[in-house]
């Protein structure tokens, strides 16, 4: 991902003074900002608060922070209270959970002096390997791009919603990774935004695409369904959170609706995300647990004043009673085909398994 025409990961390492920079996510689109990560807490918070966002990346920065907790305290006692507390976090995204679970079973046999160059190297491989993961799905998500584009004989039209850009990821990206391959591979193509109320993280999606260059239009959520029946979309395409071993789809709240819009006009609905968002431990949606966020979220709307500084503005009375769920579950009748780093398969336990078939319970 380009900022400013200069290549940029969202993630810097600085294992020599034991923490990481990451970009504070919550000051986008008006700035941006970088933060430095010293200790468990920080790293915790940075999560929790979604400075960093998107499950790849939360994955890869819990990884990071556990290798920062070690440097703090490495006995099993600290290490334990370290996995519980980044874990608390975020409850619906996997990754996080996944990038846990591994490093745990790398470190928890080691003596504690040989815990902290491994719990860094480890967390290095993990973010290299989101990168790696994340540029195959890019091509793999390309050649469903070029047939659509061949069929259609004009400029691809692509939707999607929330973030599943770079900004989600150590770089590339899953549902925007196709999207950069096919842009920087000379194939025109153009993005609907959707904003995804009520963190607005479409924003973030339009910032990330404007620095790279691709042509996209910003839509509020509730146009979505106008331009598909219209004919002004080809494809629509989405990251997720988890998957679930059937091949349902835990993504941002609102993901659910334009599936089911994409079904009632005939456009296809494409999932993309890397293996560590895979849960083969989870039977269907029905177990995947939805997160409740605070609901000042919803009754709060951030941006800048006239002054050009950060501001929040209150649309609804602080004892309003709300609900603000973070994801729903797209069942996997609904997703026309999941593209992972390994290639493009139904949404099914069938499909998964074909990917991954080291993942069979037989």
């Amino acid at each position: 991902m380009n900022i400013d025409g200069i290549p940029t990961r969202t993630l810097r390492a600085h294992p020599e003074q034991r923490a990481i920079d990451i970009i504070d996510q919550t000051r986008l689109p008006h700035a941006l900002h970088w933060v430095r990560v010293r200790t468990l807490a920080e790293a915790a918070h940075a999560i929790r608060a979604m400075q960093v966002r998107g499950a790849p990346l939360i994955g890869a920065t819990a990884a990071y922070g556990l290798a920062i907790a070690v440097a703090e305290d490495a006995s099993d006692p600290g290490l334990a209270q370290a996995i519980a507390e980044l874990g608390a976090t975020r409850p619906t995204a996997v990754n996080l959970h996944w990038a846990l679970a591994r490093m745990q079973a790398l470190l928890q046999p080691l003596a504690p002096a040989q815990r902290l160059a491994a719990a860094w190297q480890e967390a290095e491989a993990i973010a290299e390997e989101d990168v790696a993961q994340n540029a195959a799905i890019g091509q793999h998500g390309l050649a469903l791009f070029r047939q659509l584009q061949r069929e259609q004989g004009r400029v691809l039209n692509v939707m999607t919603h929330c973030n599943a850009g770079w900004l989600a990821t150590v770089d590339w990206g899953t549902a925007l990774s196709p999207v950069y391959a096919a842009h920087d591979a000379g194939l025109p193509v153009h993005v609907w935004v959707s904003e995804t109320r009520p963190r607005n993280q479409g924003l973030l999606t339009a910032w990330e695409l404007a620095q790279h260059g691709v042509p996209h239009t910003l839509i509020a959520d509730n146009a979505a369904g106008l331009l598909m029946r219209s004919g002004q979309v080809d494809a629509v395409i989405v990251g997720a959170d988890r998957i679930a071993a059937n091949g349902d789809v835990a993504n941002k709240v609102g993901t659910y609706l334009k599936a089911l819009a994409c079904a009632d006009n005939a456009i296809p609905f494409y999932v993309a995300a890397p293996r560590s968002t895979l849960d083969f431990a989870c039977p269907d949606g029905n177990a995947i647990p939805i997160e409740e966020r605070d609901g000042d979220e919803f009754r709060l709307v951030h941006g800048l004043d006239h002054h050009a500084q950060p501001a929040a503005v209150r649309q609804l009375a602080a004892e309003e009673a709300v609900a603000n769920p973070a994801f729903d579950v797209t069942p996997a009748a609904r997703v026309s085909a999941i593209i992972t780093e390994r290639g493009v398969c139904p949404a099914s336990r069938e499909g998964l398994l074909a990917l991954y078939p080291e993942e069979s319970r037989d």
